[in-house]
C-alpha cells in the first residue's frame, strides 16, 4: 500500500485528505461527548459513595457512549441523518442551519473536519508514505481532540492522554521516531518536567498552577518524540501560549482560566514535523 501511495502522490494526498474529514467528524463526537461521559461517571460514583445503604441508589442514566444515543439537533432534537453526516460537504448544503427547525449549527463542526484533513495532509506531505506517516495520523487526531477538550473543559482525559503515552512506547519498541530508550526516558522527563514545576509554583504560592493531565501529556509526546525534544516541546508551548494568551486579552478584555494543554499538543506537533530542524537551528 505505501508502494501505491508513493507512485500516485497526487491521489495518496486526496485519499489522506478524505480519511481526515471523516476522522474530523468523529473527533467532533469524541470532543463533546468524552467530558460528558466523564461528568456522569463521576456523578454516578459519587451517588453511590455517599449512599448509607438505607435508601436505594438511583438508576444510571440512559446509555450515553461515543456511539449511543444517534446524533441529534440540540434544540429541536431531529436525529441527524446519514446524508447530514457528510464530513464539511452536509454542513455547506444545509448552510449551517438544522433541516428541521432551522437552528444554525456551529461552524466549529466542519472547522474541525477540515482541522483533521488539513493536518492529516501536512503529515502526509512531510512524513512522505511511511511508516513514520501511518503512526504519525493517529497521533495527530488525538491531539486535536486533546485540544478542543481542554479549551472546553480545562480536562485532559486519561482515556486519550495514557493510550497515546504507551502507544509511543510500543511505536518506539521498533525505532520509528526515536530508539526505545530514548524513548522512556522521554515519557519519564515530560511527566517529570511540568510535575516539578507544579509542585514548586504550589510551594511558592499556595496555588495550583496547572492539572496532572499536563504532565501526562508532555509525558506522552516524550515517549513518541524521545527525551532531546522535550525541551523543545516545553519552549515552544511557552511562546505559541504566550502569543495567543496575549492575543486572547487583547480581543476579550478579561481574564480567564488558562489552559495549558492546548499549546503542549501544538508545539508537540510542531516538534513532530520540524523538531530536528529547529533543534540544529537554536543550538547553532
Amino acid at each position: 500500500m505505501l508502494d501505491l501511495l508513493a507512485q500516485n502522490p497526487l491521489l495518496a494526498g486526496g485519499y489522506v485528505f478524505l480519511v481526515g474529514l471523516c476522522v474530523g467528524s468523529f473527533l467532533n463526537v469524541v470532543i463533546h461527548r468524552l467530558p460528558l461521559m466523564m461528568e456522569r461517571q463521576w456523578r454516578q460514583e459519587a451517588t453511590e459513595l455517599l449512599a448509607d445503604g438505607t435508601e436505594p441508589v438511583a438508576a444510571p442514566p440512559e446509555k450515553f457512549n461515543l456511539m449511543v444515543p444517534r446524533s441529534r439537533c440540540p434544540t429541536c432534537g431531529h436525529q441527524i441523518t446519514a446524508l447530514e453526516n457528510i464530513p464539511l460537504a452536509s454542513w455547506l448544503a444545509l448552510r449551517g442551519r438544522c433541516s428541521s427547525c432551522q437552528s444554525p449549527i456551529s461552524p466549529r463542526y466542519p472547522l474541525v473536519e477540515l482541522a483533521a484533513a488539513l493536518l492529516s495532509l501536512l503529515v502526509f506531505m512531510m512524513l512522505g508514505p511511511t511508516v513514520k506517516t501511518l503512526v504519525a495520523l493517529p497521533m495527530t487526531w488525538a491531539l486535536i481532540s486533546l485540544t478542543m477538550i481542554d479549551f472546553d473543559t480545562q480536562l485532559l482525559p486519561d482515556d486519550i492522554t495514557l493510550p497515546l503515552l504507551w502507544a509511543g512506547l510500543l511505536v518506539n519498541m521498533s525505532g520509528v521516531f526515536v530508539p526505545l530508550q530514548q524513548a522512556v526516558i522521554g515519557a519519564m522527563a515530560g511527566y517529570l518536567v511540568l510535575w516539578s514545576v507544579y509542585w514548586l509554583f504550589k510551594l511558592v504560592t499556595g496555588k495550583e498552577g496547572m492539572g496532572y493531565g499536563d504532565f501526562k501529556l508532555l509525558a506522552a509526546l516524550g515517549a513518541w518524540l524521545g527525551w532531546t525534544m522535550v525541551p523543545l516541546i516545553v519552549l515552544l508551548s511557552s511562546v505559541v501560549g504566550a502569543v495567543i494568551g496575549v492575543a486572547y486579552l487583547a480581543i476579550r478584555k478579561e481574564s480567564a482560566p488558562f489552559a495549558f494543554g492546548p499549546y503542549i499538543a501544538i508545539a508537540g506537533f510542531i516538534a513532530l514535523l520540524w523538531g530536528q530542524p529547529l533543534l540544529h537551528w537554536y543550538l547553532g
